[in-house]
């Protein structure tokens, strides 16, 4: 989750939360080399008194000024292209999970199991306990396997929502008579909160997502107690 003073992003969670970060790193690195450049050359342009005659006009120079930014935008297109198609690949799932928007809670079914749904809502402050997290613990929270496929459909029933859990580098629209698609892999156990990230109205800040993630033979007896 976030913490005080957080100016990164979060602890990923989930390999592609990881792509994610790398990607990131490789982007803020090319950013911070032509940032270093180009005020270099400014710097260099206000306070030297000379002027070089060859770079007032040049085939050359202008070729190079054009094709060299093209390639520096090729380095960072083609591994975002390809974190794009990763996103959207889907593997074969071990577990569906539907989630549903309402205003302004979620709900939440379990596809493969028969008569596992529930809705999720905000703890309000009176009601927190000593331990919780304010405007982020819920009083039914989604446990999940660990390191196993999950697929989550995700649609709404009154406006635009959005659920988010962003160490697991996971956001998806929320959209009334549309189902949307995504698939994820949490690789390590613990919470990890997420809130609506479409503004939906008055209430939009108070739908918060927590995610339990736990070895799959917990995940059994979990289910097995929910059922019975």
């Amino acid at each position: 989750m976030a913490t005080w003073a957080n100016l990164g992003l979060q602890d990923s969670s989930s390999p592609l939360m990881e792509q994610l970060n790398f990607f990131h790193d490789h982007t803020l690195l090319i950013l911070t080399m032509i940032t270093i450049l180009v005020g270099y050359i400014m710097g260099m342009l206000m306070f030297n008194q000379f002027t070089n005659r060859y770079l007032l006009h040049g085939q050359t120079i202008e070729i190079l000024w054009t094709v060299l930014p093209a390639i520096i935008l090729m380095f960072i297109a083609f591994p975002s292209l390809r974190l794009l198609y990763l996103m959207d690949e889907i593997n074969t799932p071990s577990i569906t999970l539907k989630s549903i928007g309402h205003q302004w809670y979620w709900s939440y079914e379990y596809s493969d199991f028969m008569n596992l749904e529930f809705d999720s809502y905000m703890v309000p402050t009176n009601e927190l306990e000593t331990n919780g997290f304010r405007l982020l613990d819920v009083d039914n929270r989604i446990v999940l396997p660990m390191n196993n496929q999950i697929r989550i459909l995700v649609t709404a029933t009154d406006v635009l929502h959005s659920w988010t859990v962003p160490s697991l580098g996971v956001k998806v629209d929320a959209t009334p008579g549309r189902l949307n698609q995504l698939n994820f892999l949490i690789n390590r156990p613990g919470l990890f909160f997420g809130q609506c990230s479409e503004i939906c109205g008055a209430n939009h800040s108070f739908m918060p997502i927590v995610i339990e993630s736990i070895p799959m033979n917990y995940f059994i007896k979990w289910i097995t107690s929910m059922t019975n």
